[in-house]
């Protein structure tokens, strides 16, 4: 079971794990064993997980994901298969709870009667250091 938070929790059976070899440093253990983990999941037929989760999800991940809505992660950061299983899992975590919690809706506000009157104070400043480097007769 791969817990993000309280509400979210998916079972493994939800998830296809393929193994390969992997690159990288290992020396012949590299080419004998097949350590590196592809973990495919099909978010858009997830039972389990909220629907509104599902959006932002798709929305903000949608460039990791295929056509078909599959996602597909990789791991060959560790030399054995079950660390590199564990690495996926942690990452898919993160990236789920980035997107468990809805962001918050900002309200417009209205701006102060001083900072409005501090620009305002700022550019005449401006406009006459400008105006003052102007030669005499030089009227447009």
């Amino acid at each position: 079971m791969l817990r993000v938070n309280h509400r979210i929790a998916i079972p493994l059976t939800e998830f296809d794990f393929t193994f390969a070899r992997s690159g990288g440093p290992g020396g012949q253990n590299v080419n004998k064993v097949n350590s590196k983990v592809t973990l495919r999941w099909d978010i858009t037929k997830s039972p389990t997980l909220p629907p509104d989760v599902l959006a932002r999800f798709v929305a903000r991940y949608h460039r990791r994901m295929t056509k078909d809505g599959e996602l597909v992660m990789n791991s060959q950061r560790y030399r054995d298969q079950g660390r590199n299983v564990a690495d996926c899992l942690e990452k898919l975590r993160e990236l789920l709870l980035e997107v468990a919690v809805a962001p918050r809706v900002r309200r417009p506000t209205r701006r102060t009667k001083g900072s409005v009157q501090r620009r305002l104070q700022d550019k005449k400043q401006q406009s006459d250091k400008k105006q003052s480097r102007r030669g005499p007769g030089n009227d447009d």
